[in-house]
């Protein structure tokens, strides 16, 4: 009924209650998940967790905060993307909150990595995971410059976890992306946020977790884990007042439509 799009499940927090974690996913019917990937060192811990789980499936990519870590090439997204049950590419993005004494010329190495993975994503044909924070204006402009090099190819995928306006969200649709939101939309202090959430189009919206991080209300300030998705449904269905099974068809259809490997 439900698929989580996004959740970390080879963290140790995770992956350690993995048994009980599936039972309880089973219990809140959250039939599939999407476990992201976040390192290539981390690569062969999500790798595996989707081909022994039927109802698993892994993306392949460095997250942008990342650093001193093995940086992609575009041969190796390519071909790691090639593996069973590797359905996207990502997470990947740019992120700009934490720069330190840092300024946003100094994150060349970010943008840089994004384009690679870009780049891949129109080689295989998969669609990215797109983590931004504060920079959705380089996001989007480089996205735009990518898929215009790319020989006719167009980069599809999700932007993740979303917590931009209402601007960035239609600027996403209109290069054909997906949005997704988290538990983030249940916060008290989100108003603008579910104002989104009624803006974006429902054959355009995936629901996520991002867990072990921002578990939905009532359960704020918990380690998150996939049998929570349903919350994030459910506030969905509240504003757009449609029903929670309309939204988990929709949210689930769009899934198999974006990951298309996992139908």
């Amino acid at each position: 009924m439900f698929i989580d799009s996004h959740c970390h499940l080879s963290f140790s927090e995770l992956k350690e209650r993995l048994p009980e974690i599936r039972q309880a996913m089973k219990a809140e019917q959250v039939d599939k998940a999407l476990c992201i990937c976040t390192t290539l060192e981390e690569f062969e811990t999500v790798h595996q967790l989707a081909t022994t789980y039927e109802n698993f499936w892994c993306t392949v990519g460095v997250h942008p905060d990342n650093e001193n870590v093995q940086e992609p090439d575009l041969e190796t997204l390519v071909k790691l993307a090639g593996l069973e049950k590797v359905v996207g590419i990502g997470e990947t993005g740019l992120d700009y909150y934490r720069l330190g004494k840092r300024t946003v010329a100094d994150m060349e190495w970010q943008r840089k990595r994004f384009r690679i993975h870009i780049r891949a994503a129109c080689q295989t044909g998969k669609p990215l995971v797109v983590h931004t924070r504060n920079s959705s204006e380089d996001t989007l402009a480089i996205l735009r410059q990518e898929s215009s090099t790319a020989g006719g190819m167009q980069a599809r995928g999700v932007f993740h976890c979303f917590t931009e306006s209402r601007t960035v969200a239609r600027a996403a649709l209109d290069i054909g992306f997906y949005i997704s939101f988290s538990g983030i939309i249940t916060f008290k202090n989100a108003s603008e946020l579910r104002d989104v959430v009624d803006f974006v189009p429902l054959d355009r919206i995936l629901i996520e977790t991002d867990s072990p991080y921002l578990a939905p209300m009532p359960y704020r300030g918990k380690t998150n884990n996939p049998s929570y998705v349903p919350l994030v449904a459910k506030q969905i269905s509240e504003i757009k007042k449609l029903s929670l099974e309309t939204i988990a068809q929709a949210t689930s259809g769009n899934f198999g439509r974006l990951f298309t490997q996992t139908l």
